[in-house]
Parts: structure tokens; C-alpha cells; sequence
């Protein structure tokens, strides 16, 4: 069992290492499309790489209609195990259209997950970039 000043210093210590291992200058909020980000997620339990939707109703619509246009390309070209939520419960309850990938059964507390995490972090985002890069201008229009 680890006391919240340990896991704080383990979060930081796992993020630190990860962008060390693996700089890079990611989109994550810088999309350029309101309500459009990128995000990273590891916790005890697994680790999460995805695109969130989070703005007002007539704004997450248009985006999310279209991500949900470029599903096929998505999931056949970048990203097969990608997950859709038009309605995903973030832990402050507050409700988000979201898709995600997971690499589960690895946990932050352990060193021993980390490589694989880090790994699957860096592979996925990549991916994610690529995607919206290439199709930016429709998911902006």
C-alpha cells in the first residue's frame, strides 16, 4: 500500500521518465478544434491514450458526427481496438464523447509495467496524431 505522497512521487517520477524516454511536443490540446484534445492516462488498474470531446452540445455534435464519419479509416488504419463513447462519465461527472485505446493490467505503482506502458503511450498517441493530422480538415470543417 502506497501513501498518497508516495504514488504523487511515483506519477510524477513514471511522467517525468516518459518524456524523457520519449520526447516529443504532442498535440494533446493544441488541436485547433474547440473542444477537441488528445490525452494520456495511467493508473493503478491500466493505461489510457484518447481523443476527448468536451465543449458545448451543438459543437461536441458537429466533432463527434465527424470522428464518427472516419471510424472505418480509424480503426482500419490506425487504431483497430479503438473504443467509441458518444457518452463517456469522466470521474467528476461530467459527460464527454470520447475515443479511447487501454493496455490493461499494468498499474503505476508498478515499475516493473512501466516500459510496456510507456511504450504503448508513446505507439498509440503517434498513431492518433497521424490520423488527425491527415484528417484534420475534415474534422474542422
Amino acid at each position: 500500500m502506497f501513501s498518497k505522497e508516495d504514488s504523487r512521487k511515483l506519477r510524477e517520477e513514471f511522467w517525468i521518465a516518459f518524456g524523457k524516454s520519449f520526447p516529443n511536443k504532442w498535440t494533446l490540446y493544441k488541436t485547433k478544434v474547440k473542444g477537441l484534445s488528445f490525452k494520456f492516462h495511467f493508473d493503478l488498474k491500466m493505461a489510457m491514450v484518447s481523443i476527448d470531446v468536451d465543449s458545448d452540445l451543438e459543437q461536441r455534435v458537429k466533432v463527434w458526427d465527424k470522428l464518427v464519419a472516419l471510424k472505418s479509416i480509424l480503426v482500419d488504419e490506425y487504431l483497430p481496438e479503438a473504443i467509441y463513447e458518444d457518452f463517456f462519465i469522466l470521474d467528476n461527472k461530467k459527460d464527454i464523447s470520447r475515443i479511447y485505446i487501454q493496455l490493461k493490467n499494468v498499474s503505476i505503482h508498478n515499475k516493473n509495467s512501466w516500459r510496456e506502458t510507456m511504450e504503448f503511450l508513446n505507439r498509440s498517441m503517434l498513431k492518433i496524431e497521424t490520423f488527425y493530422k491527415e484528417y484534420k480538415n475534415i474534422i474542422d470543417s
